[in-house]
């Protein structure tokens, strides 16, 4: 079996292009496919390979004490199901291009994936609040899956989710929003900027969709949860939709 990781971790990088020369020859040295986005603010990146190969590629990312932390998402496929190794600099590890919204000078709070099951179980937060699930993800990836009930935004690239909000923003000011999106990477962001923004009532949902499948299997949610790759969607046991090779084949 293919080992596929999802890993991110914000943190200044004074270096991006070193940093992106030794993840790739890691990489290339252990045979992974994938990509890996590397910013002055931090990295982020999808792979896969054999599992022998993917915890020597972590050990030595994780030697380098700025990534020490890095949390790694597993899930398993039959076969890679990326075509080739891609290593990219880039401004931000994820574009938003909003101000405030920069983890590097704190993480927004955060829910546990037990406590967002638990809650939408009784109804509401421990504090007796309604609970309301943002989905910071693009239309294409909520077509697939999302939490039950959540407010989805009419969006097709995660910059547009400021202005997609604004109609709802007054609406939501009586509720505890959690933000979510695959990985944590993106509700990450979103929830810095809108409390940065006013809506102090928003938490991130800690790890993403990702993080819940591992922790807490599908309570609360419906559908997949889309990926970027050829397994297109993952369900709660994070299975693939479809199989790497085959999808190569399907396309060749």
């Amino acid at each position: 079996m293919v080992r596929n990781i999802a890993a991110y971790r914000f943190v200044e990088v004074a270096d991006p292009p070193a940093v992106a020369a030794r993840v790739r020859a890691w990489a290339e040295e252990g045979g992974l496919r994938g990509t890996v986005l590397v910013a002055p603010e931090g990295i982020n990146l999808f792979l896969a390979g054999a599992d022998v190969a993917v915890d020597a590629f972590l050990g030595r990312l994780r030697a380098d004490p700025r990534f020490a932390a890095i949390v790694a998402r597993d899930s398993w496929s039959r076969a890679v199901p990326f075509a080739r190794l891609k290593v990219k600099l880039k401004r931000e590890i994820i574009s938003f291009r909003r101000a405030q919204a920069s983890p590097l000078r704190g993480r927004a709070p955060a829910v546990a994936p037990a406590d967002l099951a638990r809650w939408l179980a009784q109804g509401h937060d421990d504090a007796g609040r309604r609970v309301v699930l943002l989905d910071t993800r693009n239309r294409e990836e909520t077509a697939h899956g999302a939490f039950a009930g959540a407010l989805l935004l009419p969006i097709d690239n995660f910059t547009e989710l400021p202005d997609a909000l604004q109609p709802h923003r007054e609406a939501l000011a009586d509720a505890t929003v959690v933000s979510y999106c695959t990985g944590g990477i993106r509700c990450e962001k979103a929830a810095l900027w809108m409390r940065a923004s006013g809506m102090d009532n928003v938490l991130q949902l800690d790890g993403g969709i990702l993080g819940y499948f591992e922790s807490v299997g599908g309570t609360g949610y419906e559908g997949r949860c889309f990926v970027f790759d050829e397994r297109v969607a993952l369900d709660a046991q994070l299975r693939p939709l479809v199989d790497g090779a085959a999808a190569r084949a399907q396309a060749a």
